[in-house]
């Protein structure tokens, strides 16, 4: 028994001396290019994204991670791991501020929560002294207005787009898994929006000559305007998977729990860790899904009844209330007493958590002048009745010139 102890620990402890010699010459293989390219990347806003040091010298053992919004700008955030993993800005940024909480190095590589379309730009890895070893191009498309595709009802994905200069189409990732099992589900496909073209500029970086995503800064800012109505894309489509047989339960289970249900007592309930949660009436709520991202194969039920896409997606209807968005976020507008129930969160196709909801009536209190939301109401009818009788005012003196001109007065 000790021999075998013994053996173990020599094996793990190759195996970690030979990743450790591995990471190493992974930097000593790869030579940092004498002139800093940009690899082009794009992602959905909402996304988490890595973006790996792939060069550096042997000696240095910290890098910095720099960005700028527009190549030669005069602003740059410079990001670093030397104080706890926090964000200094060259310029002045305020403690709290989000950017301090979405941005993080590991390893040398630095990690992008959440990325919002404003993280769009050039990030360069290099040193304090100013030295750059590598450099991404990152895109980070929005998803508001995102073309929606549900395949079931004879939709389609927009077709490609040739023109003299350039061509437009939509890159589409893996289908994503069904996101439920045993019954009917639904998978999700995110398409995002890439352009051809001979203009681009050489010092950025592509997989496919000539082509890059549409928000790069490879492209020159004459094609920026003439592709910017083009958006991502999510194609819909109805699946079904069945459920591994470890999360079914046993028939005679089932059985005893068809009877109970066909009695009018209490149904069977997911064995899922459900969360309660108060919630005033007349009030927003969104609900998230415990560890999902929004690349994640996402689905909401509520008790028994099933939060299909194709009917809750934002902006199938502009009278929705409750919808899901596309970062799989559940949204429930003006919360009222109907609201109340549980609520199951599918991931990966698998039921995860649920959240039993109460709908409370909680008091208003009255406003007084001095609260701001009456502050601001105020000095809008103000403007506006300033506004109204500027207009009153100014519609009478034109017709008094006109007259004036059109029968001038006799001496």
């Amino acid at each position: 028994m000790e021999l075998l102890r013994a053996a173990l620990l020599l094996c793990m402890a190759d195996v970690l001396h030979s990743f450790a010699i591995e990471k190493e010459d992974i930097f000593k293989r790869m030579v940092c290019p004498a002139f800093l390219m940009f690899d082009n990347a794009a992602y959905l806003a909402d996304m988490t994204f890595e973006l790996p040091c792939n060069c550096k010298p042997e000696e240095v053992s910290n890098v910095i991670w720099y960005f700028q919004k527009n190549m030669g700008g005069q602003e740059t955030t410079i990001l670093t791991d030397f104080s706890g993993n926090m964000v200094v800005d060259s310029g002045h940024i305020h403690v709290g501020s989000d950017v301090l909480k979405r941005f993080t190095i590991r390893m040398f590589s630095l990690i992008v929560f959440r990325a919002q379309v404003s993280d769009s730009g050039h990030y360069l890895c290099g040193t304090k002294k100013g030295d750059f070893f590598y450099g991404y191009d990152v895109d980070v498309q929005p998803s508001k207005g995102i073309k929606v595709a549900f395949l079931d009802i004879g939709q389609h994905v927009r077709d490609d787009y040739t023109g003299k200069a350039f061509s437009l189409f939509t890159t589409f990732w893996d289908w994503t898994k069904c996101d439920r099992c045993g019954v009917r589900g639904e998978q999700r496909r995110i398409g995002l929006c890439y352009v051809q073209s001979t203009r681009l500029h050489p010092r950025y970086r592509t997989v496919l000559h000539n082509v890059t995503s549409c928000g790069s800064k490879a492209v020159p800012p004459g094609l920026q305007r003439s592709i910017r109505h083009r958006k991502p894309e999510v194609a819909i489509r109805s699946c079904m998977a069945t459920c591994p047989q470890e999360d079914n339960p046993q028939e005679g289970v089932k059985a005893i729990y068809n009877v109970i249900h066909k009695l009018g007592r209490k149904p069977w309930l997911p064995q899922v860790p459900t969360q309660f949660y108060k919630h005033p009436v007349g009030e927003d709520l969104v609900i998230a899904c415990p560890g999902a991202r929004p690349e994640h194969a996402v689905a909401w039920d509520k008790g028994s009844v099933r939060l299909y896409r194709s009917r809750y997606l934002v902006g199938v209807s502009k009278t929705m209330r409750i919808f899901i968005d596309h970062g799989n976020h559940l949204h429930i507008r003006r919360v009222d007493f109907d609201d109340k129930g549980t609520y199951y969160c599918w991931r990966e196709g698998k039921l995860v958590a649920g959240l039993q909801l109460r709908v409370i009536y909680v008091a208003k209190r009255r406003r007084s002048l001095s609260d701001p939301e009456t502050i601001y109401i105020i000095k809008a009818i103000g403007v506006s009745y300033v506004f109204i009788v500027a207009i009153f005012i100014g519609i009478h003196v034109c017709r008094c010139c006109w007259r004036v001109v059109r029968c001038p007065v006799r001496i």
